[in-house]
Parts: C-alpha cells; structure tokens; sequence
C-alpha cells in the first residue's frame, strides 16, 4: 500500500522520472497556484503486485475524480493519466484556436484506438485516458488543466506539460506544433465496466485493438 506522507507540489518536486506514476497526479482547476500535486496513491487505484505482474487490467472508479481533477493509475508499468475534463475544457479542445497550434489535431496518426479516434480522443468527451508518457524522450508530463491555473508558459490553453525539453499538449494529449515530441500521446485499450468504472488494458466488447500497434510510446 502506498505511504500517507504530507502532499509534494509537482512544481516544487525535482524533475519528473518515470518512477513518479507510483502517486496521483490531481488538479483543480479552480484552485489558484495549485493547476498539479501529487499525492499518495489510495488502495482501491493500486492494483495488487500479481495483477500488475501479469500486465492484467486495472480498474477506477471516476466518480472519485471531481470535475477538472486528473487521477494516475499504473498498467504494464505505465502511468495512466484519467482526467475529468469540465464543460470549459471541452469547449476549448473545439476550438479553432487550439487546433491551428497542435501538429496533429484529427488524431490521424495511430497513437490510440479506433474508438477514440475523435475530437476528444476518448470513448466519453469527459474522460481522457492517456498514457503519461513524453512521446519525445519518455518523461512524465505536468498536468496544468487550465489557463486559469498556475500556467508553464505564456498563452498557455490547459493541458500538459513536458518540463525536461518543453514538450507541450493539449487537455485531449495531442502535441503543439514546433515542440520536440513528435505524436499525441498514447490512449491505452480500455473500456467503462458500468457507468461509473473503467477498465484499463481491456478493449470495448467487440473491439480487438492491440496496444501494441501505436506509432510510438
């Protein structure tokens, strides 16, 4: 089971490692200079050593994630970023605006599934399922949800943020024109078990996605 140690500021933190997915990355959008923290991972988001050995699904409850918050949870050793996207952020992934600054705005190089192959890169608009991973030299982006929050850089429109060489992407994980990274970052196969669960590392019923068949992680 995870530590109850105090909260660490992901501002504040020393450079992100891939060993970081071991804790939750949240944010709030209304909250002034708090845009990303990370907290110690609770039970029921930390799935046994034996599930995480085999590479088996894992699961999450999103009604534990309040609007403009983002949880991680760890698959085949994989941070998995599930953020509950707001109204606002929605709109903003639609806007004109946004998309004439990222490389890949249609999603049309294979970085997720058929099924998320949409404007919002998701199987619902409010939940993002990302893999957290830098598509440039694999670090683990910041998560600052809005242009309201504490922001990275000037002109920022909500998203994430890739400390080591700059790396920007949207609120949806598709990459800004002009940045190292090269692709969107990845979605991982999974599906909602009910209305409120999601399954991680399991295709929709009916769909034989293989994770295996993205550009690049």
């Amino acid at each position: 089971m995870a530590s109850s140690e105090a909260t660490t500021s992901a501002h504040g933190s020393p450079q992100a490692t891939r060993r970081d997915f071991l804790y939750i990355a949240t944010g709030t959008v209304a909250a002034v200079g708090a845009a990303a923290t990370l907290v110690p991972l609770v039970a029921q988001m930390n799935p046994d050593a034996s599930t995480l050995a085999a590479g088996g699904p894992v699961e999450l409850d999103v009604t534990k994630i309040e609007p403009g918050q983002q949880v991680a949870v760890r698959w085949r050793e994989h941070p998995i970023f599930v953020f509950n996207r707001t109204p606002q952020t929605l709109a903003m992934l639609q806007d004109p605006k946004l998309a004439s600054l990222l490389s890949d705005p249609k999603s049309e190089v294979p970085q997720q599934p058929p099924y998320a192959a949409n404007w919002h890169r998701s199987i619902k608009p409010e939940y993002a399922v990302l893999v957290g991973i830098c598509t440039h030299l694999g670090c683990i982006p910041l998560f600052y949800p809005s242009p309201d929050a504490a922001t990275p850089v000037a002109n920022w429109l909500g998203g994430y943020f890739c400390p080591c060489h700059g790396s920007k992407y949207d609120a949806a994980g598709r990459v800004y024109s002009g940045v190292p990274a090269p692709y969107n970052l990845p979605v991982p196969p999974y599906r909602f078990v009910d209305d409120t669960t999601i399954r991680v590392g399991e295709n929709p019923n009916g769909s034989h996605w293989d994770f295996g068949s993205i550009k690049q992680l």
